[in-house]
């Protein structure tokens, strides 16, 4: 994506923000929050969340009811649709999280059930532990010459190929095998024989099982499914008390009266021990046409909200951002001077929301809190050749839909009246924007950048040329830094220091939510901007990332194979060390950074694959691979 966010302060007087406030906070904040109440009390709810979404329509209908209700009545009626905005992405994104931790559950589940002991497995098959292995001797043979379940062509569109895409590794390949086979089959000696190679990493063992190693093991597995469970069972969004209310009606009732068993009275205190919300939902904009931009007697940019027109904000940014604001403007000038001739489409900015941010001081809100616009901009629309290529994007979308609806027979009218603002909208799409010109950057396809992620060296750079499968440079996280690598170890001296604290806090049963610096995204930023730096300066085509989903794994072992060089031949050792290595490392934000790299290659206009990262080896040696198995994954099988 070519989007970026910005922010600016808006400044105004007391009056104005006094009145904003009153709407966000003791209007438009409590629609939300019986929006949500009512979604979560619905009889269908059960079944739409264990599909993972809520009906398309729901969410409007529901809030047909609402726009009279005399509570919420007395504001815009942008602010209406801002609230039905907010509940429908906040059931989306609890939704779609409860729909992976059901996945989980189900899968630990069938693990659960798959993990058996030698001795249940003996009495189950009703043979003796030497038949089961015969037996699975027999299975694993079949199962290493059986095709990888990964290597059945994708669903989906034909010929599409996703980018990045690696194959899975040999083991992996055979666990899914063997678990295909296990739900296959109802002989139980076979089931057996899969049970007893699936818990021994698809190997046999003449070793005789330890009894409390596996009981251990099989505990583990146990305890993961009640976590899951409970965060299944979890409370529902409830929204934002601005009064407290719900805080002080649990600290009453904490106070006065005994917990009828342990799960309430850590309910209790899990209310306690939250901080409450302190301001409202943020008000969200999704047309860049929301909002109305001007100067005022002083030449300074102002912004205005649909419904509080009379209400102008001053805009106060860094220099930095500046002109996107003052590109705001130009736009929304350009539209109105030609007549409505031109599209918003083509607006540089996409969306937008408002929000309060925490102030320290004492009053009342509007004074001791600060209202911030964030704005979405397309990096894209800044130049003349960057909007000519979303011109030609949108063109191409347009006329696609244009033809589909064509091919139906027999149009109705209200077919024919949408087929008519289509081709409205697509003459307005012609109309030029008086831009800057910019070249587009134009990479070598065959020049890659690798990034490699771990513990101790949080990202490792290799420039490949692929084609001759050469490396052209490297850079660790201590050059690609340089002077600034010293915020990196107070970043990790700060985050020992807040572990710490939140340790001993949590010993005494007190609240443990420490804020933490913005040092680690500063940091990440900086790694972020050399990395797409060394791109442009080789002309790189691309930049391949990890696929975040592998890095569990990823650092679990890169901590066994420090501990098995530390204390090599000694396992408990090995475990010990373990231990205290993940204790002392940092704790790094690999999606944020990731994030952060995309964000600032599409400004760069440069392509951001995926890939697989070997488990074992070098960071150099890792990303290296990394790079030559994305392009690889490009030629034809």
């Amino acid at each position: 994506m070519s989007q970026i966010t910005i922010q600016c302060r808006l400044v105004a007087t007391e009056s104005a923000r006094q009145q904003m406030w009153r709407l966000m906070a003791e209007i438009n904040t409590p629609l939300i929050n019986e929006l949500l109440a009512q979604v979560g009390q619905h009889p269908d709810f059960e079944q739409w969340r264990q599909k993972g979404k809520l009906p398309s329509t729901f969410i409007s209908q529901l809030s047909q009811s609402f726009k009279s209700d005399p509570r919420f009545l007395g504001q815009p009626s942008r602010f209406y649709k801002s609230a039905f905005n907010a509940v429908e992405y906040i059931y989306k994104s609890w939704l779609a999280l409860n729909k992976r931790l059901q996945q989980q559950l189900d899968r630990k589940r069938r693990w659960l059930e798959i993990l058996q002991s030698d001795t249940e497995l003996a009495a189950d098959s009703n043979c003796s532990l030497d038949a089961i292995r015969s037996k699975a001797a027999e299975i694993l043979s079949q199962a290493i010459q059986a095709p990888s379940l990964d290597s059945s062509p994708p669903r989906g569109k034909k010929g599409k190929k996703s980018k990045g895409r690696s194959s899975s590794s040999p083991v992996s390949s055979l666990f899914a095998n063997l678990f295909k086979a296990y739900q296959e089959t109802d002989d139980i000696k076979c089931r057996c024989a899969i049970s007893y190679l699936l818990k021994n990493n698809c190997q046999l063992s003449d070793r005789e099982e330890d009894p409390e190693k596996f009981a251990k093991r099989r505990r583990k597995v146990e305890i993961r499914i009640q976590r899951l469970t409970e965060k299944l069972n979890s409370r529902m969004p409830n929204g934002r008390d601005l009064t407290n209310t719900r805080w002080l009606e649990t600290l009453a009732i904490a106070t006065t009266s005994v917990p009828q068993d342990e799960a309430q009275a850590r309910q209790w205190q899990d209310v306690l021990l939250t901080k409450p919300k302190s301001l409202p939902f943020p008000l969200i904009f999704e047309t860049n046409e929301d909002l109305f931009w001007s100067k005022n007697q002083q030449d300074r940019l102002c912004v205005h909200f649909p419904g509080l027109r009379d209400l102008a904000f001053q805009v106060y940014c860094d220099r930095r951002q500046l002109h996107w604001f003052h590109r705001f403007l130009e736009d929304q000038q350009t539209k109105h001077s030609s007549k409505n001739q031109h599209s918003s489409s083509l607006f540089t900015l996409r969306s937008a929301y408002l929000a309060w941010q925490q102030g320290k001081e004492k009053g009342e809100p509007w004074n001791t809190h600060y209202l911030i616009l964030y704005c979405c901009v397309d990096t894209r629309l800044w130049t003349a050749e960057g909007t000519e290529l979303v011109r030609q994007e949108k063109t191409a979308e347009i006329e696609k839909v244009i033809n589909r609806t064509k091919a139906k027979n027999d149009l109705t009218e209200t077919q024919q009246a949408f087929i008519q603002r289509q081709k409205s909208t697509l003459a307005r799409i012609k109309g030029h924007f008086d831009r800057p010109s910019q070249s587009i950057y134009q990479g070598q396809s065959h020049i890659l950048v690798g990034v490699s992620l771990g513990l101790d060296k949080p990202a490792t750079v290799a420039v490949v040329d692929a084609i001759a499968e050469k490396v052209l440079a490297y850079r660790n996280t201590r050059q690609l830094l340089g002077d600034n690598y010293k915020l990196l170890n107070r970043q990790r001296r700060q985050q020992r220091s807040l572990s710490h604290k939140r340790h001993k806090a949590q010993k005494r049963a007190d609240t443990n939510q420490f804020g933490e610096s913005e040092l680690g995204q500063y940091v990440e930023r900086l790694l972020a901007k050399e990395i797409v730096a060394i791109s442009q300066n080789y002309r790189a085509g691309s930049i391949v990332l990890p696929k975040l989903g592998d890095m569990q794994e990823i650092l679990t072992s890169e901590i066994q194979a420090r501990a098995e060089a530390k204390c090599p031949n000694y396992v408990e050792g090995q475990q010990k060390y373990a231990k205290q290595y993940r204790i002392s490392i940092h704790k790094w934000s690999y999606g944020r950074l990731m994030q952060n790299i995309q964000s600032q290659a599409a400004q760069a206009e440069i392509v951001v694959e995926e890939g697989k990262q070997l488990i074992r080896g070098s960071p150099q040696e890792m990303a290296k691979e990394l790079a030559i198995a994305a392009y690889q994954s490009r030629q034809p099988q």
